[in-house]
């Protein structure tokens, strides 16, 4: 069977690859390129879609060996870190070139290359989201790691080979039309790779993977400045957050609304409902523009003011509550220029006070009050008559200076006794 390799129109194949080269080059600019549109109608584009905060990297402290690695230490190296897993703290770029990291050292590229590289080149990982050490090789002062496969496909030379005889010719490699979507990172040493362990490693690392157990809540938040982990972790929304940190947050809505405000496009998020507190997060893009809390009985309250990009510049958060309260109800009055409130009535509005007769009269006076009569009494003062004691005690008939009592209840017509008369003396007529 007779081999030869494919040459033949490679103009033309040239023409396609650059054709198709530029069509991908331009889709890629388009989707990176963000258009934000204002309150005024204005759209700007925005060729960088990720937080400034990330433009470098804070050096680590790791004190190094001054040995050699040996082949038995690098072997363990490769056991104990292929696989492993850990969670982003920056976004990862793809491509070919991918990130260099210096020992104790910066990042490179940083500032504005590295923002444009996250652009242009799409994230193989966002802060907080777990990657994985797929592969790791060992050169004379440095260590390559491929992040989640690596930025390039396999068998990357190959695909462009073909075999074949008699007209048909067959490639090597079966394309299966997927793009690689790993990265690569790269530590570089002084010199030559010491002699570390893989705790080492993982130190060095540290300020791009995070190699801890931790909940993907916890992987997110130890990416963000201080006051915004702690505002995340306690459920509150600020102007300014990304759809991800609301995620993460408050969860993700029970309603979705899409609205336009004047030529801008905005999308609701609401949260709650009713007669609990309900809250009302508006998005534009990917940021939050405006926040609104809802109460039963009492005014709205909104936030408009952005806060998180000054948290992300490393700038202190603002001492004064950023929020404003809409006024519900009767307004304020201003006792300068405006006259006193009318006293409360119980009259309907619009009806005359007057035209009631039973409150004024035709003076509009008040009538004067009318009190009842009082009645004779039908029975007379009987307090001060003379009141007599039960008779069960025969003694208490008897007044208390010794003489007989005379007293007589008012029932009784004259006296009655059922006793013998006394011995009196003669000539003493009976009484």
């Amino acid at each position: 069977m007779n081999s030869s390799i494919s040459q033949t129109g490679s103009h033309s194949a040239r023409i396609a690859l650059g054709a198709s080269a530029l069509a991908l080059l331009l889709a890629a600019s388009v989707r990176a390129q963000v258009i934000t549109i204002d309150t005024h109608g204005n759209a700007t584009a925005s060729q960088s879609t990720v937080d400034r905060r990330y433009q470098q990297i804070e050096p680590t402290h790791v004190q190094l060996s001054s040995g050699i690695l040996d082949t038995k230490t690098k072997l363990e190296l490769i056991r104990l870190l292929q696989a492993e897993q850990g969670f982003a703290m920056r976004p990862f770029p793809k491509g070919h070139k991918g990130l260099t990291l210096r020992a104790n050292g910066k990042l490179d590229p940083a500032g504005e290359p590295y923002l444009n590289m996250v652009t242009t080149e799409g994230m193989c990982a966002k802060p907080g989201d777990p990657i994985q050490i797929t592969d790791l090789k060992f050169d004379k002062n440095k260590i390559t790691f491929m992040i989640n496969g690596g930025p390039d496909a396999k068998h990357r030379f190959l695909r462009h080979i073909q075999i074949g005889g008699g007209g048909a010719m067959n490639p090597i490699v079966q394309d299966d039309n997927q793009d690689p979507m790993g990265a690569r990172l790269t530590l570089v040493f002084e010199g030559q790779v010491p002699l570390m362990t893989d705790k080492d490693v993982k130190a060095l690392l540290k300020p791009l993977i995070s190699f801890d157990v931790k909940t993907p809540i916890e992987a997110f938040t130890d990416t963000l400045p201080p006051k915004l982990k702690e505002a995340i972790l306690n459920h509150h929304v600020m102007v300014g957050m990304t759809t991800d940190m609301v995620t993460f947050a408050v969860g993700r809505p029970e309603q979705k609304i899409r609205e336009m405000d004047g030529q801008m496009p905005y999308e609701e998020w609401v949260y709650g409902h009713a007669p609990d507190p309900v809250q009302f997060v508006r998005i534009n893009g990917n940021r939050v523009i405006r926040v609104e809390l809802a109460e039963v009985g009492k005014a709205p309250k909104i936030w408009d003011q952005d806060e998180v990009t000054a948290l992300m510049n490393g700038a202190p958060i603002p001492q004064e509550p950023n929020t404003r309260t809409v006024a519900m109800g009767d307004g304020v009055r201003d006792p300068n220029t405006q006259a006193p409130n009318a006293p409360p009535t119980l009259h309907k509005d619009g009806e005359d006070p007057a035209a009631d007769p039973m409150t004024r009269n035709a003076n509009d006076t008040m009538k004067p009050v009318l009190f009842p009569k009082q009645k004779p009494d039908d029975y007379p003062d009987a307090s001060k008559l003379p009141r007599t004691k039960p008779t069960d005690d025969p003694d208490a008939t008897k007044p208390a200076d010794g003489t007989k009592s005379t007293d007589v209840s008012p029932d009784q017509t004259a006296p009655k006794s059922t006793d013998k008369p006394a011995d009196k003396p003669a000539g003493t007529p009976p009484a």
